[in-house]
Formats: C-alpha cells, structure tokens, sequence
C-alpha cells in the first residue's frame, strides 16, 4: 500500500459486530483515524480501548469523515444509518463516499445509491465475505460495484480491509447481485452439510469419522469442512446465525420471484432454517440445521443432553 493511499484518512465505521470491529481494527492498524459507532456502548468502548475513537450515532461519526464505513445486517439498518434520525447522510462531507456493507437485495442497494449520490456524496455497493477472524486481519473478500469516483474515494479503506477486491460493475446493485448467488450457494451447502451429518448419525456411524472422509472426497464443500467441527464439538456459538440465512435466502426467493426463476434447491434450504429458527435456535450457529435434524428424527449428537 503506498503512503498516498494511506495517509490521514477519516473514517467512520458504523456497526462494530464480529466483522465490523475486525474491519475498524484493520483500518486503524492501516493508520487511519478511525471512528466506531455501534447501538452497543461495550462495543464502542472495547473499540475505544484499541486505540480508536468513538461515536454515539452515525451522524457524529460521519462528521469529517471521507468514507464511512456500513457493517450492519441488513437494507432497513442501512437505509436507518443513512437517512434515520441521526443519520450519517445529515453531516457526511461533500464529496466522502459511503460503503455499503450489508447483505441486501440489488434493487434496495439501488434505490440507497441513487437516493444518496442526489445530495453530492458517492455510494460504494460493497458486501462482503470470510468472517470474524479474516476482517481481523484485512484480508476479507469485497465484492464492489460503484462509480469510478466512490471507488477512488473508499481505495483507502478497501486497501486495509481485503485480501482480495472484486470490481464487478459502474453501479450498485451489482455488488449485491453477486453475493446473493454466493449467500444462495452457501445456504443450501450448510443445510445439505447438516442433513448428511444428521443422517450419517441416524446410521450409527462414527461423525468424526464421516468427517475425515468427506473432507477428503468429493462430497465436500467449503460450508461442510468449515461448519461441520461446530457440530462435532456441539459448540453453536454463533459465528454466523441461522437468522442470516433466514433473511438471505428469503431476499433470493423474493429476486427469484420476481424474475420469474425458478430456485427449489434454495426454496428448501430456506424452509430448513425456517424450521431451526422456529424450534428456537435463530439466534445460534448455523450448523444448528444439524440439531433441527437431531430433534425432529431422535438422533443423538456431541453436545445432546
């Protein structure tokens, strides 16, 4: 990263969950001023107590920043963070540029885009992907569709926070687009993981012996090698929560409808966690597919009382 790009940046980071404290922490280490802000005043504070400086709303933390940095859940916090009471919109310089990190669908990133570049600021449709541990490090996956302008504007940031950036169209929503195809892969590879892990159970086989096997057959997939230790262990701490893939595979059937698309392996996938969320683990880890699996079939799985 050359000085250039690197030097004397403002910014804002507005969410400062598993991925946006890792994301604020890279920024910082990159040495930027870095400002967090997060509905949590013990996230803000821990972020405070990292060296960085912190923010009761977004629209003190945007204040004087040139990028502001979005990391929340879905489209409705981030429209809230924008154009909400206290929104970042009221007091993000001129000229600054607004990076988007949320899961949503390509249409609302759109609207957001083209609502915010009316008032002379830039948009920078940006999701995300690679978890807690690589936003800790800078090296996430950035999926990034913007304007020339947005996407000079948020270099700075985007340098410090991924290993690798895909610049992938001239507008928002492209962005969006392209981590929906990849939510839509993942979604249906963890319920087909913990199906399997389910079954492989009902069989009375050895789990960590079915797990070596996979992992080294033709049936893995990147979800199973990555998720299927969390149903070994009977550890479902959530990493990423069954509510996630709720909200994104519900946005796939909502973009599959109105195109007219047919989705029936992603349709099922959805009603798995549909399920899991219903039985009580929304909030859990979501290899918890895996015990949705267990409870309705009687299997017993690490963990099982």
């Amino acid at each position: 990263m050359s000085a250039s790009t690197s030097q004397n940046q403002r910014i804002a980071v507005v969410g400062l969950g598993s991925m946006g404290f890792g994301m604020a922490t890279s920024l910082n280490r990159a040495g930027h001023v870095v400002t967090g802000c997060d509905v949590s005043a013990d996230a803000v504070a821990r972020f405070v107590k990292d060296g960085g400086a912190g923010a009761k709303t977004p629209a003190e933390a945007a204040k004087d920043a040139a990028i502001v940095v979005s990391v929340v859940v879905n489209a409705a916090q981030t429209e809230a963070i924008l154009f909400g009471k206290d929104g970042a919109a009221e007091t993000m310089p001129k000229d600054s540029v607004f990076v988007s990190s949320a899961t949503m669908d390509p249409d609302v990133a759109r609207r957001l885009a083209k609502q915010l570049e009316a008032t002379g600021r830039h948009y920078l449709d940006a999701p995300i992907s690679g978890g807690a541990q690589r936003a800790a490090q800078g090296e996430l996956t950035i999926l990034a569709s913007g304007s020339s302008a947005a996407f000079a504007k948020a270099r700075p940031a985007l340098d410090a926070m991924a290993a690798k950036l895909y610049e992938l169209g001239d507008a928002a929503g492209q962005g969006a687009a392209f981590k929906m195809i990849n939510q839509l892969l993942a979604g249906v590879h963890i319920a087909a993981a913990s199906e399997a892990m389910a079954f492989a159970a009902k069989q009375g086989l050895d789990i960590r012996k079915v797990y070596e096997v996979i992992t080294a057959s033709a049936g893995n997939s990147w979800m199973f090698e990555n998720r299927m230790p969390h149903v070994l262990d009977g550890d479902y701490t959530p990493r990423s929560a069954v509510e996630i893939f709720v909200k994104d595979l519900g946005i796939i059937q909502d973009m599959a409808r109105s195109a007219r698309f047919p989705v029936p392996v992603s349709a099922a996938a959805l009603q798995m966690f549909l399920m899991t969320s219903a039985a009580g683990m929304g909030r859990d880890d979501d290899a918890s597919v895996a015990r949705m699996y267990a409870q309705v079939t009687g299997v017993k799985l690490p963990g099982d009382k």
